[in-house]
């Protein structure tokens, strides 16, 4: 796991190379900590810098950036490439010879031996990377299939800039970032900005499974070397729910077992809940020795997941640490987010996955996590409920529908939650969350909703529109921004929700998140979910296989199992959340009021300080939970005071 920096420049070249680009990777050196290197072409156009953080191959033969042995690739690369054990037996018998044991080795040997695309469609990793290819004068950057390395660029002139993380291309002589007015209702609507754009008008993400080639001719376009759509297009269905069940387990098996590789101390993260701990449990089946456990808890028990991850790791026999988090560790962390997300980032989960991260820091330098989970085999809450309550509202009259959704909205959220509380005895589990009322809110919009594409929307986005509110921006983003969705699902909410949650809300959200923050405590997460064979194999599985009932994730409960009794992992989705609604109200105010004091904000210009001001005070008095909103707005008015 590494950080990388770099430019080409295709005209003029500009003088003292090697000083920018150690400017631009001093930036990112918690992500590579260990070691750094600079490359600059003889012409001085092309230069690639790197910081490493050493997994495998901790000798000088994996320092980077590395040439090929043939002397024409040269490159920088952030992440890993878990098959490259097999693919070197194949390169070698085809006369390949290695210095040392890296797989960056291995993946340049690729390259010279079936270029840059055909390699692309062979590695199994997580990988971002820039190549400079000495024979065709091109320069190619790429990422991984389902997004898990970051990857940024942008043009100064006619120069090319890109890195691992904003604050590196934020270096480069004469770039001058620009806020993009345009993508901040976006970002206020889903609580982070999505692919292609960014807070900047002229930088981009690279799309995942995707490389983009520029040479002096060319600036290049990103081109896809997979895509989802092509593997919902083209799957073939496993014959029986035994045989997805059987296929399933072997293949999470060996996903787990090729990213045990590492010459570091290896532990993994455990929540106790479904996806962690079917991840930990076989890791420790492939261990002869306790794993290593990592977990936080919170003093309010509605957000503490420690003693299920306690027991469950009692159970699998692992060597388990906690860390017990009160509002004084958040209060610590919340200056630093904003340097550590580089653009605006309010998914509030930040502040626990940056609090375990450290903890995990201070025992090994790898982890695995169970991301992936609920967007491969349909484990959001909203994946079991809203395809039911999607069918019965198309059957219904119009004016049943709006009147149901008339009597779901009479009662605010928090009034609905203070109800279902009074019932919580008597309650199903599955009925049982933290935050019914946002939920009822939520099942209430997609009532009247027109279409399938309608219903995902209202449930990927804050509730009530507020970004159209809260948003001072005369030019909105393009509605048409998500990806296509294949014409075979198109109709289908349950497949819809997967298939997009898979290509926007992991990558831009979980995933942008995961990294950061573990790469902020220099550490280097493995997501074994993420193995893009499980990912094909479970769009091979109906949905009616991967939900019954109330239930999501049948497959992976059915093999966890095997490993742990269902009494310690089942229990109602919760997410890995912290009690920010009451933080808001009491230790955290203070921050909150300094941040969206009414004449700062006017003088900004980018919010309405009217509205932030109502939905603080409706906060404030308990009358409705907008702790989401709320959170958007500090981490932007965070992120701003930051630059």
């Amino acid at each position: 796991m590494c950080g990388l920096a770099g430019f080409f420049q295709r005209r003029d070249v500009m003088p003292a190379g090697t000083r920018v680009i150690e400017s631009m990777t001093g930036t990112i050196l918690h992500r590579g900590p260990d070691d750094s290197g600079a490359w600059t072409s003889d012409d001085g156009s092309v230069v690639l810098g790197h910081r490493r953080l050493s997994i495998v191959d901790l000798s000088p033969e994996g320092h980077q950036p590395m040439r090929s042995a043939s002397g024409r690739f040269v490159m920088v690369f952030n992440g890993e490439i878990y098959n490259f054990r097999k693919l070197r037996g194949e390169l070698e018998s085809r006369g390949a010879r290695f210095r040392g044991h890296s797989d960056t080795e291995v993946m340049l040997a690729a390259f010279d031996a079936w270029g840059i695309v055909e390699s692309l469609r062979r590695f199994n990793g997580m990988f971002a990377f820039a190549v400079w290819d000495n024979q065709r004068q091109e320069l190619t950057v790429a990422r991984d299939r389902l997004g898990e390395k970051p990857l940024y660029y942008g043009w100064v002139g006619d120069t090319l800039i890109f890195g691992s993380e904003l604050k590196a291309l934020r270096r480069f002589p004469g770039f001058e970032p620009k806020i993009d007015r345009s993508v901040l209702p976006l970002y206020f609507a889903y609580g982070y900005i999505p692919t292609p754009f960014t807070i900047f008008t002229e930088v981009s993400k690279l799309p995942p499974a995707t490389y983009l080639t520029v040479s002096r001719g060319e600036r290049g376009r990103p081109i896809a070397y997979w895509s989802l759509a092509g593997v919902v297009e083209e799957r073939r269905f496993v014959d029986s729910e035994a045989d997805a069940r059987e296929q399933t387990h072997a293949l999470l098996q060996d996903a787990v077992r090729i990213r045990l590789e590492a010459d570091v101390p290896l532990g993994a993260l455990l929540s106790g809940g479904i996806d962690s701990s079917l991840i930990v449990a076989l890791m420790q089946s492939a261990s002869s020795i306790p794993v290593r456990t990592f977990t936080i808890g919170f003093p309010d028990a509605r957000y503490d997941e420690a003693p299920a991850a306690k027991a469950v790791a009692a159970h699998l026999g692992t060597y388990h640490t906690e860390l017990r988090v009160d509002p004084v560790d958040a209060l610590d962390l919340i200056p630093r987010l904003p340097t550590i997300y580089d653009e605006p980032f309010a998914d509030a989960s930040q502040i626990p996955t940056s609090l375990v991260f450290q903890l995990a820091r201070r025992h090994v330098t790898v982890v695995m996590s169970g991301d992936g989970g609920d967007e491969l085999f349909a484990g959001y809450n909203r994946h079991t409920w809203a395809p039911r309550v999607w069918r019965v509202a198309q059957s219904l009259p119009t004016l049943v529908r709006r009147g149901a959704r008339h009597a779901l909205q009479s009662l605010s959220p928090q009034a609905w939650d203070t109800w279902f509380e009074s019932f919580d005895g008597v309650l199903p589990s599955w009925m049982k969350h933290r935050l019914v009322g946002e939920k009822l809110y939520k099942l209430a919009a997609i009532l009247t909703s027109a279409d399938a594409a309608s219903v995902y929307k209202s449930l990927a986005t804050n509730a009530g529109n507020v970004d159209s509110l809260l948003v001072r921006c005369d030019k909105r983003p393009d509605s048409d921004w998500l990806p296509r969705v294949p014409r075979s699902i198109a109709g289908r909410l349950d497949e819809r929700m997967l298939y997009l949650d898979t290509l926007t809300y992991l990558p831009d959200d979980i995933l942008a998140k995961v990294d950061r923050a573990s790469m902020a405590s220099s550490v280097e997460s493995r997501t074994p979910f993420l193995d893009h064979r499980l990912a094909e194999l479970a769009w091979s599985i109906p949905f009616a296989s991967k939900v019954r009932g109330h239930v999501g994730k049948v497959i992976l409960r059915d093999i966890l199992r095997d490993y742990v009794p269902p009494a310690l992992t089942e229990r109602p989705k919760a997410g890995f959340g912290v009690p920010l609604d009451s933080w808001l109200r009491g230790p955290l105010r203070d921050w909150v009021e300094a941040l969206i004091e009414p004449g700062k904000l006017r003088s900004e210009g980018y919010l309405d300080e009217r509205f932030v001001h109502s939905v603080w005070q409706e906060h404030l008095s308990g009358r409705r939970n907008n702790q989401y909103t709320l959170w958007s707005i500090l981490m932007f008015e965070a992120w701003l005071a930051s630059n």
